[in-house]
């Protein structure tokens, strides 16, 4: 089983203008709203490509309701803790010459909630993959990460790790399988500014050092470098594409790695597999379609080197 963590999951809602007037009435041409969080970006990426998963975290009030049931629709399971107090937040996406953010900070989580929490995370088995994406809210422990890394730590369970900064580095401690920062928060982890791949490599191999199996370092425009832990290094050039939306490229960059080693146990298709997938979430609205994945690699072939 593939689990995917999200501490404060979200309702994103876009509204697209022609023209946005500060402090003035303001008509959308458009509007959508679509799930968010970075987990559950992944397990919607990863039931588009046909692979199961359960989607794990805090959900409360009507938006949670409405975060699980679009969820299911795209083929994840669920297995949430719910709040007794307050709702999932609702975040808003301005879209007009530029694009404006509004994120919420979310619902309080109590202790009781933490501890529920847990105790589903005890129960993910020898052989499963488990995927903690973002940072840990303020409303949660700041240690949050090594709690569950701890609980987990005597199992065989592969852990992919999307996040930064000093979560990022307490679970290199920890081995995990797989790590994912891009060429921006790997260049603030070392305290320096990294903009070729080649820059990057020597960084991510540093973070193997530290303990993480397999470093796959994304660089939007420039494509993606992997660090193998069978010693070999991946580069790919990201394909020609319009970029549309980049929010969830990384995620979806996780799910189509994730998704193809599943099938495959191959490290470097795997890794082409999650370059084209987050291209392909690039490339569109929101998330990519199994279809809009094919699609890109029929009409972009595979343009990379083995270091």
């Amino acid at each position: 089983m593939i689990y995917t963590v999200t501490f404060n999951p979200c309702l994103d809602y876009y509204i697209r203008l022609s023209h946005f007037s500060e402090g003035e009435l303001n008509r959308s041409t458009a509007e959508a709203i679509y799930p968010g969080g970075k987990g559950i970006n992944v397990s919607i990426v990863l039931g588009n490509l046909g692979i199961g998963s359960r989607a794990l975290g805090f959900l409360g009030g009507f938006s949670g309701q409405e975060i699980e049931r679009r969820l299911k629709q795209h083929g994840s399971d669920t297995d949430f803790v719910w709040l007794k107090e307050g709702n999932s937040r609702i975040n808003v996406k301005l879209q007009a010459e530029q694009e404006t953010e509004i994120n919420a900070a979310g619902p309080v989580i109590g202790k009781m909630e933490q501890d529920a929490f847990m105790k589903k995370i005890e129960q993910i088995q020898d052989g499963d993959i488990l995927i903690l994406s973002g940072n840990v809210p303020r409303s949660l422990s700041g240690n949050m990460y090594e709690k569950i890394l701890t609980v987990i730590s005597r199992k065989k369970i592969q852990v992919v790790a999307d996040t930064t900064g000093e979560d990022l580095r307490m679970i290199l401690g920890y081995h995990p399988f797989l790590v994912k920062p891009n060429h921006i928060e790997l260049g603030e982890l070392f305290g320096i500014k990294i903009t070729e791949p080649e820059e990057a490599i020597h960084y991510a191999k540093k973070l193997q050092e530290e303990g993480a199996a397999n470093v796959i370092v994304s660089m939007a425009e420039k494509g993606a470098v992997m660090v193998a832990q069978n010693k070999e290094t991946y580069r790919m050039e990201a394909p020609a594409i319009k970029v549309c939306n980049s929010v969830g490229a990384g995620d979806s960059m996780v799910a189509g790695f994730v998704a193809e080693y599943e099938r495959t146990k191959n490290l470097r298709q795997a890794f082409f597999m999650g370059v084209y997938t987050g291209s392909a979430s690039a490339k569109t609205k929101w998330l990519c379609t199994r279809k809009e994945v094919e699609d890109l690699i029929a009409a972009s072939p595979i343009r990379s080197r083995i270091e």
